[in-house]
């Protein structure tokens, strides 16, 4: 195999391999449902979340201010300029720029999204406002990013945008709620707007929550079934899990929350993943 590569394809394929392993590692619900996408999408999607998971680290990782913020800000630079390279030194900064490169990826939306990451390093509450724009720039443009991995510059269907946005919406707020005691005690972080203390969560707030979460669910599966074959069934399994974390959420106290993490068991995700990628195989597109 290595007899047949150049040194730079070697690279490239050392660089998606260490994508991929971020993916494993970060995410077993996203690594499954990548699972079912056509291969060049799959190792597309694995190479964006490598990049988005690496900012979210600078953010999370409990540096200095300072220091996160200069790290964030060379690491942008590093990662809008990586298209217009062939090589970096950075493997997974390198399996970006492929995919950047072959699914034409916006750099407004790229912009945007280190936005909403700057953010988490100044601000520790939100209104309703500045709520709205961190989930555009965290999750909803993510969508529009993952649409292009879809597409590669192919026509795409009227109306798709919009459901990719409220499916990386509701992805964004789900674990929001999943994670809010750990956000609150070891990040000094409150999302949602709604919360009438950071760190205490009540039974009409998460009732709230809950209901738009499954509205943004909605509007994306009526988008669903308009996407290709090589990404429908992996999108319908990512948010079949989602879903079901949804609803044990929604049957988990609202106390509970605060003090366990809610997640879907293994086997419950085979299942789910399997129900859905039939399901998905079986709808047009």
């Amino acid at each position: 195999m290595r007899a047949s590569l150049s040194a730079l394809e070697h690279y490239d394929r050392c660089a998606e391999a260490a994508a991929a392993q971020i993916m494993r590692h970060y995410s077993t619900s996203f690594s499954l449902a990548t699972r079912l996408l056509s291969p060049r999408v799959r190792v597309d999607i694995r190479n964006l979340y490598a990049m988005v998971r690496t900012a979210d680290e600078i953010v999370d990782a409990g540096l200095d201010l300072q220091d996160a913020a200069e790290l964030l800000d060379a690491y942008e630079t590093s990662v809008r300029a990586a298209p217009s390279q062939r090589f970096h030194s950075d493997p997974i900064v390198h399996a970006y720029a492929l995919s950047a490169r072959r699914c034409g990826f916006s750099d407004e939306h790229v912009a945007q999204f280190f936005s909403s990451m700057r953010c988490d390093l100044t601000r520790t509450s939100h209104t309703a406002e500045s709520f709205k724009t961190y989930v555009r720039g965290s999750a909803e443009v993510i969508g529009l990013l993952c649409l292009d991995t879809f597409y590669a510059g192919a026509p795409r269907p009227e109306g798709i945008e919009e459901g990719a946005e409220r499916l990386g919406s509701a992805f964004q707020k789900i674990n929001f709620l999943r994670d809010l005691h750990e956000d609150s005690a070891e990040l000094g972080r409150a999302y949602f707007p709604t919360l009438r203390e950071p760190d205490k969560l009540d039974e009409e707030t998460k009732a709230a929550i809950i209901a738009d979460i499954r509205e943004d669910l909605a509007h994306a599966r009526t988008a669903m079934d308009l996407l290709p074959l090589s990404s429908r069934v992996g999108v319908a399994a990512a948010a079949a899990l989602f879903t079901e974390l949804t609803d044990l959420l929604d049957a988990t106290p609202a106390h509970e929350i605060m003090t366990t993490r809610v997640s879907v068991p293994a086997a419950r995700k085979a299942v789910l993943i399997s129900r859905a990628a039939a399901h998905a195989a079986r709808s047009k597109g």
